[in-house]
């Protein structure tokens, strides 16, 4: 009886340790998608929207504060990749938030892993600690791609694997301000977030036409600070003809511009760029940043 038993606990064993062994080599086998490990290789998940691949890449390791506002990393820490096109022919943009010291390493690691710099600028200003953002374009295999940029971005003290933010309870009234702006967003505690395509018309880069929402899209992102106040920041990516008008209409209304500038190089036609604060109560935030958003129409 004893001879049995032990026989059977070792065929148990040995049964387990098959399983075990199946399991890895099914886990080995099967096959991800190019896409889900471009989200490997830079370690965070790939939000699908828009017609492009996006991958964000927050810089939580931030703490970031405009005169006495202490900013969400949703209104103005969203560094990000994003991919268009065929994953063997994809074309890749977005934006590396860096400090200063980081600036030098980063553009010379861009330089190194053959990515294009397409601008190196502010779009805040006042900040503490002062922030770069780095605009970045390339084109070729999206996985090779992202192993380039995963060794670019190692140099910054961006937090990866990239965890998903803790759900808060909202406490921003997203009623008023989707139907302030005339449109629908998303939100997540004190922060509201919207994106607009202002450009009417196709925009070409290198014989490429260009997904809207990757290249030109114009977020909005307002936070509020407290039940009387809001702040708001983003940008509005436009034709040249709408810039004036739309600067104009920000300033009457006391949000200021604080960069008109590009973030592409020899894309057809030329666009530009408006950087904006917003401070104050949040209907007349809403009130500025509708005004703005007439003057580009």
């Amino acid at each position: 009886m004893k001879a049995n038993t032990q026989q059977c606990r070792r065929t148990v064993l040995a049964s387990a340790l098959l399983l075990m062994v199946a399991a890895a080599a099914h886990a080995q086998s099967t096959p991800t998608t190019p896409w889900q490990e471009v989200g490997r290789v830079l370690q965070t998940s790939d939000v699908f929207a828009s017609g492009y691949h996006r991958y964000n890449l927050p810089r939580r390791d931030l703490t970031l504060r405009i005169d006495d506002v202490t900013v969400a990393p949703a209104l103005a820490l969203g560094a990000w990749a994003g991919f268009s096109g065929g994953s063997n022919d994809a074309t890749m943009m977005g934006d590396l938030i860096v400090t200063s010291a980081e600036l030098k390493p980063v553009v010379a690691a861009l330089v190194r892993q053959r990515l294009a710099t397409t601008a190196v600028h502010n779009h805040l200003v006042g900040e503490n600690p002062r922030l770069i953002y780095i605009h970045f374009h390339g084109e070729g295999p999206a996985v090779d791609m992202a192993r380039r940029l995963d060794s670019v971005i190692a140099l910054t003290g961006t937090p990866r694997p990239v965890a998903v933010a803790t759900p808060r309870p909202l406490s921003i009234d997203t009623s008023l301000v989707f139907r302030s702006l005339g449109s629908s967003g998303h939100a997540q505690g004190d922060v509201a977030q919207l994106s607009f395509i202002l450009v009417p018309e196709k925009v070409e880069l290198h014989h490429r036409t260009v997904t809207p929402a990757l290249g030109y899209g114009s977020p909005i992102n307002i936070q509020m600070v407290n039940p009387e106040r809001a702040v708001a920041t983003g940008d509005f990516a436009v034709l040249g003809s709408k810039v004036e008008p739309m600067v104009n209409a920000l300033t009457t209304h006391g949000i200021t511009v604080t960069a008109v500038h590009s973030h592409l190089i020899d894309e057809t036609p030329h666009l530009y760029y408006i950087h904006f604060w917003a401070d104050g109560a949040l209907v007349d935030v809403l009130a500025g940043l509708k005004a703005a958003l007439d003057a580009s129409r």
